[in-house]
């Protein structure tokens, strides 16, 4: 047996290797149309068995992933024959209520935070997907349903405790913040996600929160597409900055789902009632504190399905009617009822500002975020590879996309575009420049390396080879 595929005995933390038992559960993601073989999974129980696990990896000349809530969408928190170091089991959580801020570990999903926070009474802007690691959704931006009361996570993020690859081949633990790496900072607010090392605690600003408005609209069918789409992004970017909202289009329904962060029934559906007024929308509103209302629209995980393909877009101008119109005709042949076309508002009319300290995350200033999705397969059913669906649903998000494409100027780095030329562009505009000197500073080795990364320079562009399922499918 290959010694690297027998347990290792100078790693610490539970060590999970491809002759045990609980190896696949250890090696399975959310989206299952991607897997990998990792040689070594690493559950880091503290920073110190992520120091050990990523010093190993380098003594070994293994590749390396991070990885924290399993939501990476094109399978790229592991690695085939590397090494994986989860950071899920560090759920510390400590509130300064004076302060108003949170110290969170890194194993926190977004249900955890949103719940440790709501019970103290505040709140944090985060993703709408409970399941999702907090860490990661930060690292890239992060935004969801409290996002233009509170602007993006990562606009949030205060400070970081995270271990990097020193130029010696080991591995050290270094604090950004204010004072203290403030580069290192900034590059994390947004281009953070396994590009400069491996995050194992946050400190985040959070707010006071102890009442929302949760309002859901649905319009049976297609019908009134054009014009709720239209209102829907004439209104909702330039509504009162407490109001954020999203929209969901299925083949046989349209829905719209927003938060009033504070207030009344009658003052949301004032905000959203130039959507409202379109056709005859079934509307239910709650009133409720936000972690409530939070847990109240997951989806368990059994219930999604076995794979995803989604597509990332930010727009900086309304949709012009030919683009509503692609919408429309895409969604209207979905090759499955788990296919969407889901939207979130972005600030609009509402100053934009950055922290203090900037951050390397470049859309805050879009209308709205847009993301095409297919979704098929039963989970425990045939792999994505056996599955007819595949080839189906994978061309029809890839003519989506191409369709929409040119309404785009950007795209967003948790929902990467694999394929897409000049990604870097896409995910962070005119920031590419200032984040490959940080790169080579904190990663001069380029050690923290996938499809995707930030490249130190042009040269630099070695990747791991993704799985043969990606280049099956990519050919």
């Amino acid at each position: 047996m290959n010694p690297l595929l027998s347990r290792p005995g100078t790693l610490t933390g539970p060590v999970v290797c491809p002759d045990d038992a609980d190896y696949p559960a250890a090696c399975a993601g959310f989206n299952l149309l991607y897997t990998n073989r990792p040689a070594v999974i690493v559950f880091a129980r503290d920073t110190t068995d992520v120091v050990n696990a990523l010093t190993w990896a380098r003594q070994h000349a293994l590749p390396v992933r991070a990885r924290s809530g399993r939501h990476c969408l094109e399978g790229w928190s592991t690695v085939d024959d590397g090494v994986v170091i989860d950071v899920s089991h560090l759920k510390s959580a400590a509130i300064d209520a004076a302060a108003r801020t949170a110290t969170v570990g890194a194993g926190l999903n977004q249900s955890e935070a949103v719940a440790m926070l709501g019970r103290a009474g505040f709140a944090a802007p985060t993703g709408t997907e409970g399941s999702v690691g907090l860490v990661g959704a930060t690292l890239g931006g992060g935004f969801g349903l409290l996002t233009r009361a509170y602007g993006m996570a990562c606009d949030n993020l205060l400070a970081a405790e995270i271990v990097v690859a020193t130029a010696r081949g080991g591995a050290e633990v270094m604090v950004a913040d204010a004072h203290t790496n403030t580069d290192l900072l900034w590059a994390l607010r947004g281009a953070g996600n396994g590009n400069f090392g491996i995050v194992t605690s946050m400190t985040y600003s959070i707010h006071p929160l102890a009442q929302c408005i949760y309002v859901v609209a649905r319009w049976p069918g297609l019908g009134n597409l054009s014009a709720v789409f239209d209102a829907w992004q004439r209104c909702a970017p330039f509504s009162d900055p407490r109001l954020t909202s999203q929209l969901e289009i299925r083949r046989d329904e349209i829905s719209m789902v927003g938060v009033l962060a504070s207030g009344s029934e009658r003052d949301a559906l004032d905000m959203l009632a130039p959507i409202l007024s379109v056709g005859a929308p079934r509307v239910e509103c709650t009133d409720a504190n936000w972690h409530d209302i939070f847990a109240g629209f997951q989806i368990p995980m059994d219930d999604e399905p076995a794979n995803w393909k989604f597509l990332s877009q930010f727009m900086s101008d309304p949709f012009p009617a030919e683009a509503i119109q692609h919408i429309g005709t895409y969604m209207s042949t979905a090759p499955t009822p788990a296919c969407n076309y889901f939207t979130n508002a972005l600030r609009g009319s509402v100053p934009v500002s950055e922290p203090a300290g900037g951050a390397a995350f470049a859309h805050r200033d879009s209308l709205f975020y847009a993301e095409p999705g297919a979704g098929w397969g039963v989970r425990g059913g045939a792999p994505a590879a056996d599955d007819p669906l595949t080839d189906r649903c994978l061309n029809w998000i890839t003519e989506f996309g191409e369709a929409l494409q040119p309404f785009m100027n950007g795209a967003y780095t948790n929902v990467p575009n694999a394929g897409m030329p000049d990604w870097e562009r896409a995910y962070w505009g005119a920031n590419v420049d200032r984040l490959r000197a940080v790169k080579a500073q904190y990663d001069p080795d380029n050690i923290f390396r996938f499809e995707q990364s930030i490249r130190t320079a042009p040269s630099s562009e070695k990747s791991d080879s993704p799985t043969s399922f990606r280049q099956s499918q990519n050919k």
